[in-house]
């Protein structure tokens, strides 16, 4: 716990998630039950060994990898900021844990593994999609995912509107490398602000076609939105979900805007299944409404070995 807040409170700089796609990719649409894992809920272990780290998430039932930077090509920004916290928090950012794309690829292939998404930062999308998007083809991945917009570029509403663009312009350049662009929610965006809901604005104002949605599903509820309600709403839209539960029913002390409001949660996390959130429901819903990849996620989990396995049996019961 004390890792988690100490990455926490020095990590939001880091922004913490219609197209023709080239036959190469794999979408996986008739396997969206297959259950994906967010690397971010056990760094340390892979960090100690990559390979074997893959070789027990197959084993323990998981088929799909979900990545997160910084990468060799990722902006030097977001390198440094990972360079000043990594004593901190005990792990460094990830990228490929010491390979490069094409032996990433190599070695998911070996233990039956897929990953359908790469989170990176606003800078690299912004700056950096050509090594962005090679990297991702040569991975397999389909989608380049924003995990969070910095605190600095959310302080209004006309930032969310410059967002919104920004959204637009990462999205057609994603599509014209061959990829697509998701952006992940947090808890931020639900809490009106000078008269509107930012995220019902940014939806308003981005193309469908360009931007793709990854719901966190613990941050939508903290938030106080409907998870259900966002689905039926939004067809189509949502192609991702970060699957996590939740002990007791809990809402942000604010507007969920800032790291301590996010900290103040953390213990509300539990195993999938274990909660009380409605998860059978909330996952037929995501499928009936377009849902491709469900990625399972506790953001550096204690037991990783223990706690992961519980929550990839508990999925598969749901789905």
């Amino acid at each position: 716990m004390n890792n988690r807040r100490t990455f926490l409170r020095n990590s939001t700089a880091l922004g913490l998630g219609s197209l023709m796609i080239p036959s190469s990719f794999e979408f996986n649409f008739n396997n969206v039950d297959a259950p994906g894992i967010g690397l971010f809920s056990l760094p340390t272990v892979l960090e100690k060994d990559f390979r074997k780290g893959m070789e027990m998430l197959s084993n323990m039932g998981y088929k799909k990898i979900e990545f997160y930077g910084p990468y060799s090509f990722s902006a030097e920004k977001q390198k440094q900021s990972w360079a000043n916290i990594s004593k901190m928090v005990g792990f460094s950012g990830s990228g490929f844990f010491g390979n490069d794309a094409k032996q990433t690829k190599k070695i998911l292939a070996e233990y039956g593994l897929t990953s359908p998404s790469m989170h990176t930062d606003l800078d690299t999308l912004r700056d950096h999609m050509g090594p962005l998007s090679e990297a991702a083809q040569a991975i397999g991945a389909t989608y380049v995912t924003l995990p969070a917009i910095p605190d600095d570029e959310r302080k209004n509403l006309d930032d969310y509107k410059k967002i919104a663009s920004d959204f637009n312009k990462i999205g057609e350049a994603a599509k014209k490398h061959g990829i697509r662009f998701a952006y992940h929610n947090h808890g931020y965006g639900f809490s009106e602000m000078e008269g509107q809901i930012p995220f019902q604005m940014l939806l308003k104002q981005t193309d469908p076609g360009l931007v793709y949605l990854q719901m966190d599903l613990f941050w939508t509820v903290a938030g106080g939105a409907d998870p259900i309600k966002l689905f039926t709403e939004n067809k189509g839209r949502y192609v991702m979900m970060h699957v996590k539960d939740m002990k007791s029913q809990a809402r942000f002390s604010g507007d969920g805007g800032n790291a301590q409001q996010w900290m103040a949660l953390f213990d509300q996390m539990t195993n999938v299944g274990e909660g009380v959130l409605d998860l059978k429901r909330i996952l037929a819903v995501a499928k009936a409404n377009g849902m491709e990849h469900f990625i399972i996620e506790q953001d550096i989990v204690k037991n990783p070995e223990l706690a992961l396995k519980i929550c990839v049996d508990n999925f598969k019961k749901l789905v």
